[in-house]
C-alpha cells in the first residue's frame, strides 16, 4: 500500500489545466516514490507520475549527481535507485514547503467561499442546503464552521451517496428540498454548476431560494 504522502503527490503530478507542476513538484515527486519504494523501474515512476521515460531518466541522472540518489545495480540491466542521507534530508524539507503551500493555497479557497456567500449573511439568510456531496463540498463545509450559516440540508443526485454520512451529514435526494426550508442552496460540485441550477432552479422559483454558484 502507498503512504499517503506519496499518493498526494502523485495527483498533484498530474497534469491540470492551470496548476501546472513544476520542476520542484516533479524532483519531490520523484524522491518521495524512491522513499517508499526504491526498487521502483523507471518505467514504473514513469507511468506513477504520468512522466516520460526520457524524463525520469533526466531528473534521475540529475538527483544522482547531486547526490541525492544512488544508483545500486541489480543485476547487468537494472538498478535500484536509493535515497542518500541528502537526498532524504532534501525530501523532508521540499515536502514541509509543499505542505505550506498547500495550506496556504486551502485558506485562500476558504476565503473565497466566505466571501461568495457573505452577501447572504448580510441579508441574514443563513440556512442553507449544499448540493453535491464532494471535494468541493468538503471545503465549503470547512470553510462554514463557525461561521454564522447553518447547515440544513446535504443533497446528491447519485443514488450511491444517498442515505451516506458526509462530514457528518446525511446525503439526501434532491426531491428534499421540496420540504425543507432553506434560504439559499449551494452548489457544491464545480464540475456540474449549470446543470445542477437547471435542476434546482423550479424547485427555487416556487420555495422562493436562492441558489449560489461559485
Amino acid at each position: 500500500m502507498e503512504h499517503t504522502s506519496n499518493r498526494v503527490i502523485q495527483q498533484l503530478i498530474s497534469e491540470g489545466s492551470y496548476l501546472k507542476p513544476s520542476k520542484n513538484t516533479r524532483v519531490l515527486a520523484i524522491l518521495d516514490s524512491l522513499a517508499h519504494d526504491s526498487g521502483l523501474s523507471q518505467y514504473e515512476l514513469g507511468r506513477r507520475l504520468n512522466l516520460s521515460g526520457a524524463m525520469i531518466n533526466q531528473y534521475l541522472k540529475q538527483l544522482q549527481a547531486e547526490d541525492l540518489v544512488e544508483f545500486l545495480p541489480v543485476n547487468g540491466k537494472s538498478y535500484r535507485y536509493v535515497l542518500t542521507e541528502a537526498g532524504e534530508k532534501r525530501r523532508r524539507r521540499m515536502f514541509s514547503d509543499y505542505s505550506s503551500e498547500t495550506i496556504r493555497l486551502y485558506t485562500t479557497v476558504k476565503d473565497f467561499v466566505l466571501d461568495k456567500l457573505q452577501d447572504l449573511c448580510d441579508r441574514g439568510k443563513t440556512r442553507l442546503a449544499l448540493f453535491g456531496a464532494s471535494e468541493t463540498c468538503e471545503v465549503v463545509l470547512s470553510a462554514l464552521k463557525d461561521s454564522p450559516f447553518q447547515v440544513m440540508l446535504l443533497l446528491d443526485s447519485s443514488m450511491s451517496k444517498q442515505g451516506l454520512i458526509f462530514h457528518g451529514h446525511v446525503v439526501s435526494a434532491p426531491h428534499v428540498l421540496d420540504h425543507v426550508d432553506c434560504d439559499a442552496v449551494v452548489i457544491t460540485s464545480f464540475g456540474r454548476q449549470d446543470e445542477i441550477y437547471e435542476q434546482i432552479k423550479p424547485v427555487a422559483d416556487t420555495r422562493g431560494f436562492e441558489i449560489v454558484r461559485f
